[in-house]
């Protein structure tokens, strides 16, 4: 089946073009928005050719996986049909549907829903993060393997542009996630990018110097500096520059609008932003990361190993709930804090439990001559190599059920080990062999702290397989 018959039977099991509202993609997704939600035929959507799984857990959207590459294709397919991305949406038209629509699935608890919101504002931003994050990686490897490459033209100026373009991210990361909030709340992009840019302007640091709040002793313990907050408290001061903006809108004349909606909504959200907001937010943010440090950088070893443990095994589920872009909060909040993420490498391990999980099922899937079983772990198990588990997740091991929870307890000994080795990343996003370059941060040398991350997935290859082809039987694995 082409990507666009198959796309065509997608759209037929959605209630037909007419019902979908935007249509978008992440790596392995096609996620869709419809009018109408009770349109949607989840087994219809589910026995489609080439279709490895579907999300369909809040009304008005579906996710419907694909598969790493197939999903932007079928988004631009989308694209040409006439159906609008997300991004070319105007939100001040949308906002109150897509409201209803939220409002209309609210049996999922605040806290899941909070976290996808977390999701939805930072995804977009992840291919930037993975770029920054594999060029600071390079970077502390080229200064640990080289000296001296100071003193080397050529070497020197390859450091400095890879210091740049992790720069040029992490430097405004506070004005992406302003930017990206707006978007999610229904505020003007541009209005949510300038308050998270004041968040760390040198002028916050003299208001604080003037009303007595700066520690010169130590700036860091200030209770308002620049950068206080981080991108925490950017999305929830964007969250009500939002609410601001929206009844500012009403109440000002049309001929009027674009002038002062924008001047009046900044003046009353910057003020309680920064005497509020962003001292608030930081202590949330030094809270969050101490718990984590205690945890993920315990000097008793043993915290360390239950809790990479835990964490990896526990991954998949949350992954499986939608819920595990939730995290990107707290990795934003380490890394700006801390300048690396300790949590990410343990969990970068789950996806190779389910690689060791899926290479038994299709030894065992062989022998029983389950032939559509095969082609699926076929297609799937290379994205799964290259840190892509959504593929194997929806089209193996989940439907199947066993695996599912025997690929997490692999992965939990990897977990285990790069935990108790202190890992730690630069960034998030690349996982499997493509998250070499980024475990170059922590205590370790750059060059020991790949090869602990290597050992970890060795680890949960190993341990995924000998689980599940222990746990899995053959006549299992014949009637999936």
């Amino acid at each position: 089946m082409s990507n666009q018959e198959m796309v065509n039977e997608i759209l037929n099991c959605l209630g037909g073009k007419d019902n979908v509202i935007t249509a978008t993609n992440c790596m392995t997704r096609l996620r869709i928005h419809v009018r109408q939600d009770n349109q949607i035929q989840d087994e219809a959507l589910k026995n489609i050719e080439g279709v490895l799984g579907l999300v369909h857990d809040r009304a008005g959207f579906a996710e419907v996986v694909v598969g790493p590459g197939k999903s932007r294709k079928c988004a631009d397919i989308c694209a040409e049909m006439g159906i609008l991305a997300a991004e070319d949406v105007n939100t001040e038209n949308n906002w109150r549907e897509n409201k209803a629509a939220l409002r209309a699935g609210q049996k999922d608890s605040r806290i899941k829903n909070m976290l996808k919101t977390f999701g939805e504002i930072f995804v977009p931003l992840i291919p930037g993060v993975i770029a920054a994050g594999l060029c600071s990686g390079l970077a502390t490897l080229l200064t640990q393997l080289f000296p001296g490459y100071a003193e080397n033209v050529f070497l020197t100026v390859v450091h400095n542009l890879l210091s740049m373009v992790s720069a040029s991210f992490m430097t405004y990361l506070t004005a992406w996630a302003g930017y990206r909030s707006a978007e999610r709340f229904g505020a003007t992009p541009i209005l949510g990018g300038m308050l998270g840019m004041i968040t760390t302007l040198g002028n916050i640091d003299v208001i604080s110097r003037t009303i007595g709040l700066y520690n010169e002793a130590q700036p860091l313990d200030a209770v308002l500096r620049a950068g206080r907050g981080g991108v925490l408290a950017v999305v929830i001061g964007v969250f009500f520059l939002a609410k601001i903006e929206k009844a500012v809108r009403r109440r000002i004349p049309d001929n009027l609008d674009i002038m002062f909606t924008p001047l009046i909504t900044l003046i009353l959200c910057v003020i309680p932003y920064v005497f509020i907001i962003m001292p608030l937010t930081g202590f949330v943010s030094t809270f969050l990361c101490w718990i984590v440090e205690q945890v993920c950088m315990s000097a008793n070893p043993a915290v360390r190993i239950v809790a990479g443990f835990l964490s990896s095994a526990l991954f998949l589920p949350m992954v499986a709930m939608g819920m595990h872009h939730g995290l990107v909060a707290l990795y934003t909040v380490q890394l700006e804090s801390i300048g690396f993420v300790t949590l990410y490498p343990a969990l970068a391990m789950a996806g190779a439990g389910q690689v060791g999980a899926a290479i038994a099922i299709y030894m065992k899937a062989k022998k029983v001559k389950n032939q559509r079983l095969c082609s699926v772990i076929d297609g799937a198990l290379p994205a799964g190599v290259l840190g892509v588990g959504e593929p194997l997740i929806y089209g193996v091991t989940l439907p199947m059920g066993k695996p599912f929870f025997t690929a997490g307890l692999g992965a939990g000994f990897g977990g285990a080990f790069v935990m108790a080795m202190q890992v730690a990343s630069t960034t998030w996003g690349p996982s499997g062999i493509l998250a070499f370059p980024v475990m170059t941060a922590g205590p370790n040398p750059a060059v020991w702290s790949m090869l602990y991350y290597g050992i970890g997935l060795v680890i949960s290859y190993l341990m995924g397989f000998i689980i599940t082809n222990g746990a899995v039987k053959a006549e299992d694995v014949a009637s999936a």
